[in-house]
């Protein structure tokens, strides 16, 4: 028996919450609904402007693991973050989900902790402002052989490759974990990073056990149309899902095939949709559930977490998996 039965590797960001108008966003020259990259002296502006912020721990793998604390698996949590108020802020917090937070606050003169700051417009528009701070300094020394090599299943986010410190790090926690004989995958994380590290991302889809993109992503990685990508990646790995934006998701293992309906509802809040779906599936995946559940469960949490604003689970996930047989 391993310490974890999962664990996650990634961008440890508090996302900030303040309300602002339309007449505000466009005085700060903010674009309106979209997510976009800023530097620190951009972020910290636009961080000293919010009034009344609320802030929570975020990053998309981050959020994944607090939907699988939510459904009772023992995780940690890779990421650095500064010793400033963010970085212990965001430390104390996963520790309180229940997640190890394993790596301490940085002190020094490092980056800040990272964050995003998220304008609300009256209308439920976000407009994401995301500075990388000290995330973009993950490395293989963050990695400890103690908790990669103690885990049943890792947990990789895309993203991290477009560092090479963030890259280094991914590899040696893969690695760690399949030497040991737990499983490794990752999410595709979006387009422009599949598009960003095409080569890099295919060999992955090779060389780890699971791997997880919606249909924009798979169709990105192989240049081709979704059933042409997916054939191709239930060739080259072992367990293989997509989803398809309140269409059917697909799960591929080898020959086996299955497809999952999904109900459609209108969102409250998109956010975190995936990282739930994410958390569902690999929970499925853990537990020795048929791909079919793995995929239902996954499309339950996902339809929980978009019920409401926030990209963390509210509801008791597994109250609702019973709820639907699943369990």
């Amino acid at each position: 028996m391993k310490k974890y039965q999962v664990v996650g590797i990634g961008n440890a960001i508090v996302d900030v919450f303040a309300q602002a108008d339309d007449s505000f966003l466009e005085l700060m020259g903010i674009e309106k609904g979209i997510m976009q990259l800023v530097e620190r002296e951009r972020g910290e502006l636009l961080y000293a402007s919010m009034k009344d912020r609320v802030q929570a721990p975020g990053g998309s793998v981050a959020n994944t693991l607090a939907g699988l604390g939510n459904l009772g698996l023992k995780t940690a949590f890779i990421g650095r973050v500064h010793d400033d108020a963010l970085g212990r802020f965001y430390a104390a917090s996963m520790a309180e989900g229940g997640t190890d937070f394993v790596n301490a606050p940085v002190p020094g003169g490092e980056l800040p902790t990272s964050r995003s700051m998220i304008f609300v417009a009256p209308d439920g528009e976000r407009s994401m402002n995301t500075y990388l701070g000290i995330s973009s300094e993950l490395g293989p020394e963050d990695v400890a052989g103690a908790v990669a090599g103690e885990a049943e299943v890792l947990f990789l986010e895309g993203y991290l490759y477009d560092k090479p410190k963030g890259k280094e790090a991914f590899e040696r926690a893969a690695k760690l974990c399949r030497q040991a004989g737990g499983r490794a995958g990752i999410a595709l994380s979006d387009p422009f990073c599949v598009n960003r590290h095409r080569a890099d991302f295919r060999r992955l889809v090779r060389d780890l056990d699971y791997v997880i993109g919606n249909q924009h992503e798979w169709e990105s990685l192989y240049e081709t149309d979704l059933d042409s990508a997916l054939t191709q990646a239930a060739a080259d790995c072992g367990l293989v899902a997509c989803t398809r934006s309140g269409e059917e998701v697909i799960v591929l293992r080898g020959d086996e095939r299955a497809v999952v309906p999904v109900k459609r509802v209108v969102p409250v809040d998109a956010t975190g949709a995936g990282d739930q779906f994410a958390a569902g599936f690999i929970y499925g995946m853990a537990t020795g559930q048929s791909l079919e559940v793995s995929g239902r469960m996954g499309c339950v949490a996902a339809a929980e977490v978009i019920s409401h604003f926030g990209a963390r689970p509210e509801a008791d996930l597994r109250a609702l998996f019973a709820a639907q047989s699943l369990i």
